[in-house]
């Protein structure tokens, strides 16, 4: 292990090349070229192999990563991409979209001073190799087990749980409002950071494994949960968060004023070669406009970048607090700064400006106070600080919170907390209603890929303990007919 691993000491952490901020913004393709061998297995290398390797403990799935880097740097990749996809259902999406600077590779203990691993890229380069490789299998499982599993919602929870359930013997049916399968790794995040075919991909070989997927098809007008429950053994909610919330201000009612899902999707599916009436008229498409965008996650990042790409004459980010104390990544942030977005620090929106159409934010200056519960310092208006800035169109990234599944799915005797969510038991994961089951974002509220991805697994294993035991019970009343 001494001869491969232990070169943070020499070797300097490096990133495959990035596409050059003038031509990338050109197009929607990903910003990053891939890692070759020597550069992936030279960065594997840097590893410390530490007793105590933070970076598992930090990830949501608890990859085994100080082991697969050293299989890595070893040349062993098949092995490497086994004990990848051990733990990570989607290991070639989470290494492309996950916040690594604050998970993984944040915590890396070789961080300070020598700079970490280069973790995320290298997930990325093992599971790519795999899928050149052919070692990428339909999940098929050894045996059938004669029950049906529904899932609702094909984003990344209920795809990890259909192919935990597919792999283990179980007929699985997902179905989703969508006519594509994979919800926000479709929908939501654009192809600069995640290319279609990259989900698509996996989406097909899940149904090479026999998953059955319907599309097109809302729980509710198709079927009620009632329906499903009788239609299968067991059911699983994993639909998501997608109500967007907005912004009680002066003016929100203008034309020009959008929730960033809308404008992400129908961005996406022009990508996708699809013809939106909101893109044509020009409605939901920054070309030659001042875009103002609100809000500081993830998502806000997205739709900076996006409007970049689509031709805006100039595209700001309002964000009430400071760079310092940004929800979304700061890799994210840096890449957009070298596109051209401009960010504007303790700026917060207190009126749209406009007659019909939206002409302008009024906005203020804010300082940074006392920290509040959270512990983060809770802005402040200065006050006498009121401006103007120029807007075309305002799209408000503010984030989710959950539907109201109950209405939603003609099931009032459903649970939820008070925050709306879709209320389990947490040990098992089963809703009040016996045999459904919740994962994902609409159980713990608006979060990353790679927590549904761990949602979703662990709500398979409860469902396969639920069936078994159910199995069992059945078997036991055979042989008693017996």
């Amino acid at each position: 292990m001494a001869q491969k691993m232990l070169k943070f000491i020499s070797v300097d952490k490096k990133m495959p090349s990035k596409r050059e901020a003038e031509a990338r913004v050109e197009d929607f393709d990903e910003i990053y070229q891939e890692f070759s061998q020597d550069l992936a297995t030279e960065q594997a290398a840097r590893c410390s192999q530490c007793g105590i390797p933070f970076c598992q403990v930090h990830c949501p799935l608890s990859n085994n990563i100080p082991d697969w880097l050293r299989m890595t740097a070893e040349g062993r990749l098949e092995e490497a991409y086994e004990l990848s996809s051990a733990t990570n259902n989607m290991p070639e999406i989470c290494g492309r979209i996950c916040p690594q600077d604050r998970l993984c590779e944040g915590n890396c203990v070789i961080e300070k001073g020598f700079d970490s691993v280069t973790i995320g890229t290298v997930e990325k380069y093992i599971t790519e190799t795999a899928w050149k490789e052919g070692w990428v299998k339909p999940p098929t499982p050894a045996a059938e087990l004669g029950q049906s599993v529904g899932i609702i919602g094909g984003g990344p929870a209920g795809l990890a749980a259909a192919e935990e359930m597919r792999r283990a013997g179980y007929e699985v049916h997902v179905y989703d409002r969508y006519d594509r399968m994979g919800g926000l790794l479709i929908y939501g995040i654009p192809s600069f950071k995640l290319e279609k075919e990259v989900v698509e991909r996996r989406t097909n070989l899940l149904a090479e494994g026999g998953v059955v997927y319907h599309t097109n098809f809302e729980v509710g007008k198709g079927a009620t949960l009632a329906d499903l429950r009788e239609r299968h053994d067991a059911v699983l909610i994993a639909t998501g968060v997608y109500n967007t919330r907005d912004v009680q201000l002066p003016g929100a009612g203008l034309n020009n004023t959008v929730q960033a899902i809308d404008y992400l999707t129908v961005s996406n599916k022009v990508g996708m070669g699809d013809t939106i009436a909101e893109f044509q008229s020009g409605d939901l498409d920054a070309k030659g406009k001042n875009i103002v965008v609100i809000g500081g996650g993830d998502t806000a990042m997205d739709c900076v970048r996006t409007a970049i790409r689509q031709g805006a004459k100039s595209v700001k980010c309002l964000y009430r607090r400071d760079r310092a104390n940004m929800p979304g990544s700061l890799r994210e942030v840096n890449n957009a700064e070298e596109e051209g977005v401009e960010f504007v620090w303790l700026t917060a929106p207190e009126a749209f400006i406009g007659d019909e159409d939206v002409t302008a934010v009024r906005a203020v200056k804010m300082r940074l106070g006392s920290p509040d519960a959270s512990g983060r310092q809770t802005p402040k208006v200065i006050e006498g600080s009121a401006h103007n800035i120029k807007a075309d169109l305002v799209i408000k990234a503010l984030g989710f919170d959950p539907d109201d599944i109950p209405s939603l799915f003609d099931a009032p005797e459903l649970g939820v907390s008070r925050w709306g969510t879709v209320q389990i038991d947490h040990r098992s994961m089963m809703t009040n209603i016996d045999g459904v089951f919740a994962a994902g974002d609409i159980v713990r509220g608006a979060a990353l890929v790679v927590w549904a991805v761990r949602d979703g697994r662990d709500a398979a294993q409860r469902m396969d303990r639920y069936l078994t035991q159910k199995r069992s019970g059945m078997e036991r009343q055979f042989q008693a007919a017996e």
